[in-house]
């Protein structure tokens, strides 16, 4: 498969297999005192992007295994520092443009337990698989060419899948959230995605897309805390 060929199939079934998750999720209406409806559509991503490695292993380049404690601090930190160094400035730049304050519409709808769960671990595992796990790893050959971002080399790969991560949570439009608050949410993932795939391409291991990812989230479960405390 060509590099051409290999970027349109990687687009193309990237966005089916999320398209098709979040369809499922809403055919089903599937919901418990506990599971939230977000189960169900991750539940489908896992599902379809596990089926696409196995199916297209020759060409996606999957590897996946249990790294050492100390390797995994930095892109959990680094990870956990995106919501902050993107968030904050943002959120002042949408305080002096007069928009309200935001939070995310699964903080109000989960409690800690559920947001820890849900969304910092089984959202953090299920996204990855589709944007990293087989997105990344499927354009593998294009990682020679890429751009530079404060002296580190953004490969291809890592670049698509940060971008289309990203691009996805314009999927918030359907919940009734700002515009404001949408695209701050859109240039953060964006960012975490940078850092995700940054991590996976220098290990290569797709544990690691993860672990940054949780980090990501992380500030998401403090931040349920202190919601639900107040």
């Amino acid at each position: 498969m060509n590099n051409s060929k290999r970027l349109v199939y990687g687009l193309s079934l990237t966005i089916l297999v999320f398209a098709l998750a979040n369809y499922m999720s809403r055919k089903l209406a599937w919901h418990t005192i506990f599971i939230p409806t977000s189960f169900v559509a991750h539940s489908f991503m896992l599902l379809f992007s596990i089926g696409l490695i196995l199916i297209l292993k020759k060409e996606v380049d999957y590897k996946i295994s249990l790294p050492k404690f100390k390797q995994s601090l930095k892109p959990f930190f680094f990870g956990l520092l995106m919501p902050i160094i993107v968030n904050v400035p943002l959120s002042i730049i949408g305080q002096l443009l007069g928009n309200r304050g935001e939070i995310h519409p699964v903080f109000t709808t989960m409690t800690p337990l559920q947001v820890f769960v849900f969304v910092f671990i089984y959202a953090s595992i299920a996204e990855e698989f589709l944007f990293r796990g087989f997105l990344m790893n499927i354009l593998k050959p294009l990682k020679a060419k890429g751009i530079r971002i404060f002296n580190r080399k953004i490969s291809i790969p890592v670049l698509v899948s940060a971008v289309v991560f990203g691009l996805a949570h314009l999927i918030l439009i359907t919940s009734g959230a700002s515009a404001f608050f949408i695209i701050q949410t859109v240039i953060f993932t964006t960012f975490l995605g940078l850092v995700a795939g940054y991590y996976q391409e220098k290990y290569d291991n797709h544990a690691f897309a993860i672990i940054a990812h949780m980090g990501g989230n992380m500030l998401g479960v403090i931040t349920s805390f202190m919601f639900h405390l107040i």
